[in-house]
């Protein structure tokens, strides 16, 4: 779901690859006999088994080589792979990840313990947005639970009765779940949040205003669904404090986009959605 059905996100509806370096050695090799005769038609070329023999490992070793270099094992090939390092000059890999590695601390359901600087206040708000565009919002417990763990003291209150109003038994029936957030028997509920890119906007060593890009996923699925599972794009604006130990979130707002042309993909069937959300666990975003 996107977020612009909670508390505090306004109005509005809707919810790295680095290039590879290498090149190629080439050896050019001029075999006996090949040229011209250097000292004129009185000597004659040699023409014995042995030089045969020489020409044929001659080939033989050159092949060898070349055979040796396309492997990576000369020295300027992509280094020791079971070491896990690449040789001086190589590229990040195509997939790897920018940033350090992520947080390793957790409060309730939310990655915590960000780093004081830009990157963590991405990592922070990315989280953040994550947990509240879960399913784990509609119901009571978890969501009280979520809201807890990333809201900065200063504001938990007002942000948990905001939440509670919005995610109330009435909501809730018209969206077709159950008072506590359940689906309908033979249904799956899908709200999810996919991040997509974060900045910061502003950053000072106490507070900072960072959007995060998302996907959103909401629906149900089942046969008799009237609310199939829809995909939508919005950016969340996250505003965070340092409480001395973690970033921590004072409000929030979203607005729809920026949306891309949708693809040519064929639409899958229910049944298919609802074994990939099982299927296919979610992930954390600290960077």
């Amino acid at each position: 779901m996107s977020l612009g059905d909670e508390h505090g996100y306004g109005g509005e509806s809707g919810g790295r690859v680095d290039d590879g370096f290498g090149g190629t050695g080439q050896t050019r090799t001029r075999l006996p006999g090949t040229d011209a005769d250097v000292y004129g038609g009185a000597r004659r070329p040699v023409r014995s088994s042995r030089s045969l023999i020489t020409v044929v490992g001659v080939v033989v070793l050159l092949i060898a080589a070349i055979a040796f270099a396309n492997r990576g094992g000369g020295g300027d090939g992509d280094g020791d792979a079971s070491s896990g390092q690449t040789a001086k000059g190589a590229g990040a890999e195509p997939t790897a990840a920018t940033g350090v590695a992520p947080v390793k601390g957790k409060t309730g359901l939310v990655a915590s313990g960000f780093a004081r600087d830009e990157q963590g206040a991405q990592s922070a708000a990315a989280n953040y947005a994550v947990a509240l565009g879960s399913d784990g919002m509609f119901n009571k417990a978890r969501r009280q639970e979520i809201v807890k763990a990333i809201a900065d003291s200063s504001t938990l209150n007002k942000l948990q009765s905001g939440f509670d109003a919005d995610y109330s038994p009435a909501f809730l029936a018209q969206i077709g779940l159950s008072a506590d957030g359940g689906a309908p028997a033979g249904s799956t509920f899908v709200n999810r949040t996919l991040p997509a890119g974060s900045k910061v906007k502003r950053f000072s060593n106490d507070s900072a205003d960072v959007d995060v890009w998302c996907l959103g996923l909401f629906g149900l699925t089942g046969e008799k669904s009237t609310k199939p599972v829809t995909s939508g794009w919005f950016t969340l604006s996250v505003k965070l404090k340092w409480n001395g130990s973690d970033w921590k979130v004072l409000e929030t707002t979203q607005k729809t986009g920026p949306t891309p042309v949708t693809g040519d993909n064929a639409v899958s069937g229910s049944d298919e959605i609802a074994d990939a959300v099982k299927e296919f666990g979610g992930f954390t975003y600290a960077r």
